[in-house]
Order: C-alpha cells, then structure tokens, then sequence
C-alpha cells in the first residue's frame, strides 16, 4: 500500500513578534508534537513538522513545494493549530484516505478546510494553482477542478475547532486536554466566559450569539443550554470569499454586517449598550465586524496583536483606535460579553458554555 506522510505546517516564529503573537508563536511546537504523536499512533509512516517564513508565498505554491520534497505516496496536510479536538478515529480516516490507490481527498470541512488528505498526492497536485491564496479552498479546487471525489468530516463538529488567536487556547483549557495553556494574560476573558456559563445555564435568560455561527451549533444551543438564544449569522464563507473566484463562485458583494451597520452609525463604543438591549450576555465574532468595517483581506485589519488583545478583552493594549472603543465598551458592559474569531462563536462555543466539545 502507498505510504503517507502528514505535513504539519507552522510559520517560523519571529524574534521581534509582540507579545500575545509570541505566545501563540510558543504553543505551535506543542501542538504539532501532539499532533506528530497522534498520527503515528493512527497508522501514518511519516509525520514531517516543517516550520515556514512568513511572506507573502502563496499556499499553493509552498504546498507543491513541500509536496515534491516530502511525498512518494499519499498526503495529510495540516497546521500545527488544525483539528486540536481530533480523536484517534478522527485521525485514521485521514490516513487510511490518503493511503488509497486512486485519487480521492478527505477534508475535516469542504468548505473551509483546515485538514486535508489526498491520496496520490503527486499525481493530484501537480496542477494545483501555484497562486491558491490559503488551504480553505483546497477541497474545492480538488472536487470542482480537479475533478478529484473529496468527502469532508463536517458533521464531526470538534474538527472545525483550530488554534488562531490566545482566546482559543483559554476554550481549549476547559477541554481537559492538556494542550498549551494561557497564563494571566486569560484572567479576564476567563472570568467573562464563567459568567456566560451561568447565563446559558439560566432558563430565564437570553443568550446572543453573532457572527459565522452554523446550524449545527445553534441546534447544540438548543438542545444543551437552558437560556434562550437569540442568533446573528453573518459572513460565513469570509475566509474563502477573496478566492471563490478559483472555483468559479466569485462572491457579488463585499462583506457587509447588520451589526457593523449599527455601529457604523452609533460607534464602537456603543457595543456594550446594543448587546445589553438584546441579551443577557453574548459571544460576538469580531472578524466579521473587522471584514465589514475595512474587507475581507486580514492585511487591512489591525495587527494581530491587537485582535489578540481585543480577544481577551485587554482594550489598554490596543493601538487600533476602532477595535479599542470596541473592545472597552465590550469589557465594561454590563452583561457578559467576549469577542473572538469563527471558533469563539462556532465549534469552541461548547467549550466556551460548557467546558466540553
């Protein structure tokens, strides 16, 4: 049988990097350690950690790259942050995929892959487009280009769960997993997240949750919390909205957010009042109120350094002037409120309520 090799890919880590990039920059080797163990132990012949500069190399060009270098036969790729939740089953359907002896692929999500695993990797990627953006829009490619047969996990909703910003780091210590844990820099975040338990615990409540939530998530909300849930999906797709056009699914407008509406009329500051008028506490995806305010390409957001304080509520740490105001009128409110990324409001949002995935 064809041997496979799992790619875990994490960028370099800079020597000036800030400091809550620096912490996100020291949890990568431990994930892709755990990651490096795991897959050996689901069957894989190689696991290969390979830590990349970051400029501006496209995915599809380092993919191929790294592909002719490392593959004889199939091919899980990864990032060190990718599929935290992944069970040992999890992980033997992407190495038994891309053992297989015709082309075929496994993502954890088609439409937004973090994990992938092809099977005849040369064969298949020989004609990947060498200016394909990110690893969202692989499965795509594959399936609507390639013509290769690609079948995702996504009904496994903890595969969704990736590690991009401290906050999820903070979600994941509630799984028990003992994954990289944040120190003080959590306390307030973690205090917010407490509360907001309590609030999905109380019958007489009412809970909102904004941004790229799924109907999966939203069906857990109702089956798994007493609170009533009062729902605000916006923008799902954003990562892949810039490249739809490689599939031949150009989005027709640019992101655009009822939420961000308001506080384009009323100012960040006024967050923490709009939320208290509609809920007793709220997870809010901030991504999304960033996509509406400056687009979708994340080089026009504030730094990462910023999100990430922004993500654990530390708004004195902020140089950004808009994401600032947010983030205190966020942290000052009077109803629980935390600001984060897609896993905040979608698969961390057990975690976040529950402490389990």
């Amino acid at each position: 049988m064809p041997p496979v090799t799992v790619l875990v890919l994490t960028p370099q880590p800079e020597r000036d990097a800030s400091p809550l990039v620096r912490l996100l920059d020291d949890a990568r080797p431990r994930l892709a350690e755990r990651h490096r163990a795991a897959f050996l132990a689901a069957g894989a012949d190689e696991v290969v950690v390979r830590s990349e500069p970051r400029d501006d190399t496209a995915f599809g060009a380092r993919l191929r790259r790294l592909a002719s270098e490392l593959v004889s036969g199939g091919l899980v790729v990864l990032g060190a942050g990718s599929i935290p939740l992944a069970s040992h089953a999890d992980r033997r359907a992407f190495v038994e995929t891309a053992r297989g002896s015709a082309p075929a692929a496994l993502a954890n999500h088609r439409y937004s892959a973090d994990a992938i695993a092809i099977a005849c990797a040369h064969e298949v990627l020989a004609s990947l487009p060498e200016d394909l953006e990110a690893d969202n829009a692989l499965p795509r490619w594959l399936a609507e280009v390639a013509g290769v047969p690609c079948h995702d996990l996504g009904r496994r909703r903890r595969l969704a769960m990736d590690v991009d910003s401290p906050l999820d780091l903070v979600l994941l210590e509630r799984a028990g997993l003992g994954l990289p844990a944040l120190g003080a820099e959590g306390d307030v975040v973690r205090t917010r997240l407490a509360a907001l338990a309590a609030v999905a615990a109380d019958h007489g409540a009412e809970l909102l949750v904004a941004g790229r939530t799924s109907s999966a998530d939203l069906r857990w909300l109702e089956t798994r919390t007493r609170s009533r849930t009062r729902a605000l999906i916006e923008e799902r797709g954003l990562r892949t909205s810039a490249i739809g056009d490689r599939v031949g699914r150009p989005n027709r407008r640019p992101p655009r957010s009822l939420l961000g509406e308001r506080l384009d009329t009323e100012g960040p500051g006024a967050l923490g009042r709009m939320v208290a008028g509609l809920a007793d506490g709220a997870l809010v995806d901030s991504r999304v109120l960033l996509a509406h305010r400056v687009g979708a390409d994340e080089r026009a957001w504030p730094s990462a350094e910023d999100r990430f304080a922004s993500d654990l509520l530390l708004a004195e740490r902020i140089r950004d002037p808009w994401l600032a105001e947010l983030t205190a009128s966020a942290a000052t409110a009077r109803v629980p409120i935390v600001l984060g990324g897609h896993s905040l409001v979608g698969p961390g949002v057990r975690l976040a309520l529950e402490g389990r995935a």
